[in-house]
């Protein structure tokens, strides 16, 4: 991207009451941003939607100011930007229609052919959410997907440590600009996830963390990623609206049950009993539902070799296949007496040494 061209969005993006959203149209209809700045009030005015409130906004001199004060920021800072047209764009963004028309980062972000997953839930999470965020993300790590969440309290900072540790990368979308971090005490995750990953926003320097501003955040966690997933959350909260842009984009929702009445869980309830969100009890579920396979590097690892050592459970289930055929995940786990819980993690790692294959509805046989 040419200076001229982050300066001419930049300027766009200052003008009050001009999204994302308007800015693009702004662009699609007159060529390029640097042309926008430069098109007469009364052609921008034949613009549908764009009215003489917002075109007097945009060419207030003020804007261009902003933009070449920020400008100094990210060079100073060595800060990464990208524009919505270009290439290296996330993919699953670019088809949001209010994407980010600048997006910021830091770190070592790299996300051709990568998986994605977004992972959302409540501040006050309990020792059941801690819990199924790790197991979740340990499962899911032979299949190597990116990490995202929102570098918050709770299930947030749960998902990205979960993450580094199984030496994933990792992305923190964040409410305000690279010039801070909150909350505070999570600065010292920062360099961890940097090396794993990195930071998104498209706040400015000059934005300094509001509440208001989550939403804007929310957008592009859901955006980023091919599924959200909410693990605990009240009957209110900011999971739920990720959840919901999440649906609005057609992307699949997960959420995990909890226990009727259990506050931490009422949101994740109503996803699933409203038909907002596919149940969430495990790996499985969610590797199924997405049609996920292994990379091809991890594909040799999955092919079944002659003298592949079986753990007692796996046994057990290896067993009982091999006498029975094809079976559901549940009658498995009856006739096993694994509890659910193990029987999807168990039987995952038995398809990555390649004893067994899942078939659709949630069969699996011994290949």
């Amino acid at each position: 991207m040419t200076v001229e061209k982050l300066i001419a969005l930049l300027t766009l993006k200052k003008a009050p009451n001009l999204g994302d959203s308007s800015i693009k149209k702004l662009i699609r209809e007159v060529g390029s941003a640097e042309a926008v700045l430069k098109e007469t009030s009364n052609n921008l005015l034949k613009i549908d939607g764009i009215g003489t409130v917002k075109i007097k906004e945009l060419k207030n001199s003020s804007n261009h100011q902003a933009a070449e004060d920020e400008l100094r920021f990210i060079i100073d800072n060595d800060v990464n930007y990208i524009a919505y047209d270009e290439d290296e764009y996330p993919e699953k963004l670019k088809h949001c229609i209010d994407s980010p028309v600048i997006l910021f980062s830091r770190g070592n972000i790299n996300l051709k052919q990568k998986k994605m997953l977004s992972i959302v839930g409540t501040r006050k999470v309990t020792s059941y959410g801690v819990r199924f965020c790790e197991e979740l993300i340990e499962m899911l790590a032979p299949l190597d997907p990116v990490i995202i969440s929102g570098f918050a309290y709770g299930i947030d900072i749960t998902a990205h440590r979960a993450a580094v540790k199984y030496n994933l990368q990792t992305i923190g979308c964040l409410a305000h600009g690279l010039n801070q971090i909150y909350p505070k005490v999570h600065k010292k995750y920062m360099a961890q996830v940097e090396e794993h990953g990195g930071f998104f926003t498209d706040f400015w320097s000059t934005d300094t963390f509001d509440r208001k501003n989550f939403l804007g955040r929310n957008r592009i966690i859901a955006g980023l990623s091919e599924a959200t997933v909410v693990i605990e959350s009240a009957d209110k909260g900011g999971s739920l609206v990720t959840a919901e842009i999440a649906n609005s984009y057609n992307r699949e929702v997960f959420a995990v049950p909890g226990r009727a009445g259990d506050p931490f869980s009422k949101g994740c309830n109503t996803l699933i009993k409203t038909q907002r969100a596919h149940m969430l009890t495990n790996a499985a579920d969610l590797i199924y539902m997405l049609n996920w396979e292994l990379e091809d590097k991890k594909k040799p690892t999955i092919q079944k070799q002659l003298f592949v050592e079986l753990e007692g459970d796996e046994k057990k289930i290896y067993s009982f296949l091999s006498s029975n055929g094809k079976e559901l995940l549940d009658v498995i786990a009856l006739r096993c007496e694994i509890p659910t819980f193990k029987i999807a993690s168990a039987l995952l790692q038995m398809e990555l040494k390649g004893v067994i294959r899942p078939l659709p509805g949630k069969l699996f046989e011994v290949i």
